[in-house]
């Protein structure tokens, strides 16, 4: 294939307008853009965006396109039907998806693209909102070697860690396994959390001296200190209801090669009980307010 000349983009939420932002600041190549929302679409205007009135009107230009959607079920609504971007699939076009989708999702793409001389790559984005922003994400790939090759220029226009993790699929099993790491340590953070608090230990002296510890990680220098410790579960963030949309994969995944994900089952449990209390759209440590109301 050759070089691309246009880059597209659908998907402009949280995490999808700064990715956008810095391809059309550092790509060096023109990139169009969709999304359901004019807001970002405007703010983007000023990095060199340009809007698209249509997701056909924005298959016809680009040769690659990247979608950072909120998960499968959207993915599969843009990509599927007769105005979708497999329909609208053309020989030497690239679909990325950022996102956190089904395996299964990422697999059954590939091969319908594949039958149009088009290509798939599951490139799903990991660490926080700032991190997009930043452009500092670390992004796990799942794309045959050529394919890699021809999107790992372009994603390093937002992440400092890239990872090729195997074939179509295998980038979307390691962010899966990925998040559910992040939410089964998010439910002991928000028990220490709460444990120490009731036992009358300084919940701030707890956190920085575990940070010093073998207790130390990512998710409690972030998701702990700057949202659990001062009660900041911000909309819109990474809610609630998306991280139990991620977990369902995960424990998906488990059912199919027939393994039981216990500490994932209990992380499900408290991300339910978190939405059942009206939380669901909220920043999903907010899981620490079920876990410090249970008894």
């Amino acid at each position: 294939m050759s070089e691309p000349s246009k880059l597209g983009f659908i998907g402009l939420g949280v995490m999808g307008e700064p990715m956008c932002r810095h391809l059309g600041r550092k790509s060096g190549l023109p990139v169009i853009a969709y999304d359901l929302r004019p807001e970002p679409l405007e703010r983007l205007r000023d990095d060199g965006v340009r809007r698209m009135a249509s997701v056909p009107e924005l298959a016809a230009e680009a040769d690659i396109v990247f979608l950072s959607l909120p998960g499968g079920k959207e993915v599969r609504q843009l990509c599927g039907g007769a105005r979708g971007l497999v329909a609208l699939a053309r020989s030497g076009q690239t679909i990325v998806d950022l996102g956190t989708s089904p395996v299964s999702l990422a697999r059954e793409l590939a091969k319908r693209l594949g039958a149009k001389g088009a290509d798939f790559a599951d490139a799903p984005v990991a660490r926080t909102r700032e991190a997009a922003q930043q452009g500092t994400l670390s992004v796990m790939v799942g794309a045959s070697e050529p394919v890699f090759r021809r999107i790992e220029p372009l994603l390093r226009c937002f992440a400092a860690e890239i990872t090729r993790c195997g074939e179509v699929g295998a980038g979307q099993v390691v962010k899966i396994i990925n998040n559910m790491v992040l939410f089964q340590t998010g439910v002991a953070l928000a028990e220490a959390l709460t444990l120490a608090r009731k036992s009358g230990v300084d919940g701030a002296l707890l956190f920085q001296t575990l940070a010093k510890g073998s207790a130390d990680s990512f998710a409690l220098r972030n998701h702990g200190m700057k949202a659990m410790l001062p009660g900041v579960f911000p909309e819109p963030a990474f809610s609630a209801e998306y991280a139990l949309k991620d977990l369902s994969y995960a424990l998906e995944m488990a059912g199919e090669v027939g393994t039981q994900l216990r500490g994932a089952e209990l992380a499900g449990q408290m991300l339910r009980e978190t939405i059942a209390q009206g939380n669901g759209r909220r920043y999903w440590p907010v899981l620490l307010e079920a876990i410090a109301r249970s008894r």
